[in-house]
């Protein structure tokens, strides 16, 4: 999963970075300080893989991982070229969903690119840039399109298509606000358009709004309001404890994360939020070298799932052994589960479900 994080100079995209990473990417109070995109990867916290490390004795745990972009600050005028705009396009273009980082609070000693604290405006200004990119991407397709359809009617539905995709981008709203058919969606997918990719908006607040969830901040409750008219999630974090986070150790950040009335850092939140939006589960392995942990879409069959281990698998596929990990967990060891009949064999149309626990049988 590959997450951009993006956001006007100065409201806390490097800081966030920095403390979710952990990658010491440049931060400071002017803008433009990210310019190429910094990246870092990050593991997914798993208590799961502890466990079966223990019921297999295994050697060492892997867990499953998100890639984090830091991409360089967006002003007004981007999609023409202004300031980093160019780079900023093209760098958002690559990432599977937006992490969009909202400034929700005040601090007259970190200045603002616009002068004051509005998270509207500055969603609506990246929003904006984002939607006439769009615009001039459908605006030849839609002249290509129409050329080929003169001597293909079937390009008829794809034009009708493009052109409502237009009409909505034209009164400035994400081509996500839009509802469309399953035989649709893989056609406007290809697109590969800004507006369509997902968006988490990043509330960034200080450590006072976190214990009620940004529920008493103003600021919180425009953005949240914003992001339900677009099918948008929004999560409440404060980059500023994130940085006091990363330098703890797990004991140290779970009493740290106490002390503040909090049960989970905002990394959690996020790599939460970031699975929910992608449609996202997780499937194990598990043996004496190493407990694993696969990320894989929702929906997947059993032979697609195991060729995220190795092609040969998915090629080869026979069969899934499989047990649901809590029933394991419930027993204690493998041999048990099977003595109580709750490892299945799963066969080729087995839709993978997260937690299970799988050994696949194959043969090429």
């Amino acid at each position: 999963m590959k997450l951009g994080i993006v956001g006007l100079p100065n409201v806390g995209k490097s800081t966030l970075f920095n403390a979710i990473t952990q990658a010491g990417a440049e931060s400071a109070n002017y803008p433009f300080c990210t310019i190429e995109p910094n990246v870092g990867v990050v593991s997914v916290p798993d208590e799961r893989l502890l466990k079966l490390q223990q019921i297999y004795n295994s050697e060492k745990i892997v867990p499953t991982a998100i890639e984090f972009c830091d991409i360089a600050g967006l002003v007004r005028g981007a999609s023409k070229g202004e300031g980093l705009g160019n780079k900023f396009l093209s760098h958002i273009r690559e990432v599977e969903a937006i992490v969009h980082v909202v400034r929700c609070f005040d601090d007259p000693n970190v200045v603002h690119v616009d002068g004051s604290v509005d998270p509207i405006r500055d969603i609506e200004t990246i929003n904006i840039e984002l939607i006439l990119s769009d615009i001039e991407v459908l605006e030849r397709r839609i002249q290509k399109t129409q050329k080929a359809a003169k001597a293909d009617k079937s390009l008829a539905s794809e034009l009708e298509i493009l052109e409502k995709i237009k009409e909505t981008l034209e009164g400035n709203k994400p081509v996500r606000s839009m509802n469309f058919s399953d035989d649709d969606q893989a056609f406007v997918k290809q697109l590969n358009l800004l507006t369509y990719k997902p968006v988490i908006y990043v509330a960034n607040v200080c450590e006072d709004d976190l214990v009620d969830n940004g529920d008493s901040n103003e600021y919180v409750k425009r953005v949240r309001e914003y992001a339900s008219n677009e099918n948008s999630q929004v999560v409440v974090i404060c980059a500023q404890i994130e940085s006091e986070i990363a330098e703890l150790g797990d004991d140290e950040k779970a009493e740290f994360l106490k002390d503040l009335g909090l049960t989970e850092s905002g990394l959690d939140k996020l790599i939460k939020a970031g699975y929910s939006l992608l449609g996202l589960i997780s499937f194990l392995t598990a043996g004496p070298k190493e407990v694993r942990a696969w990320t894989i879409k929702n929906g997947t069959k059993a032979p697609q799932a195991g060729g995220k281990i190795h092609s040969d698998i998915e090629r080869g596929f026979i069969r899934a052994e499989t047990i649901a990990y809590e029933d394991l967990i419930s027993v204690g060891t493998m041999s048990a589960a099977k003595e109580k009949g709750l490892v299945r064999l799963e066969g080729k149309d087995y839709i993978v479900k997260d937690g299970d626990v799988i050994l696949f049988r194959f043969n090429v």
